[in-house]
């Protein structure tokens, strides 16, 4: 695998997890049943992040068919957003995805069914360590 380190968020970085998540074992697994597609959203902080930047990821029965920067219309069944602080956080496996929303360090989006996605805590577990596995060039380094 090429060690360059890819800035968070770009299209090579999400190119990158696409197929990583593709390739993890353990996520097809935890996620073979499920269906449907994320926004994973790192909100403005005034400081880093001056306006939101958001990834588009459709998630099908343990397979990505697709990973993107999102576009401005794009929809989504569930919007995981966080700080870039938080997202930071997430990656190097400070904070843990299910108790990130418990804790309101990231929130889902209005009317998303919470739920459906304790039911696969392993599988978010998965998609975490894969971006965690992604060589990772942050906005503020």
């Amino acid at each position: 695998m090429n060690k360059e380190k890819l800035l968070f968020p770009s299209e090579e970085w999400v190119a990158k997890y696409w197929e990583l998540l593709n390739a993890n074992a353990a996520y097809k697994d935890a996620a073979s049943d499920w269906e449907g597609d994320f926004v994973f959203q790192v909100n403005p902080d005034g400081d880093i992040v001056k306006e939101p930047m958001k990834l588009y990821i459709d998630l099908w029965h343990g397979d990505c068919r697709e990973a993107r920067m999102a576009k401005d219309d794009d929809k989504a069944e569930y919007t995981y957003s966080g700080t870039y602080a938080n997202w930071k956080k997430l990656f190097a496996g400070e904070i843990d995805p299910i108790k990130g929303l418990m804790s309101r360090k990231f929130s889902l989006g209005k009317g998303d069914n919470m739920g459906k996605i304790m039911r696969y805590t392993k599988a978010a577990a998965e998609l975490v360590s894969t971006a965690a596995s992604v060589p990772t060039k942050f906005l503020d380094e």
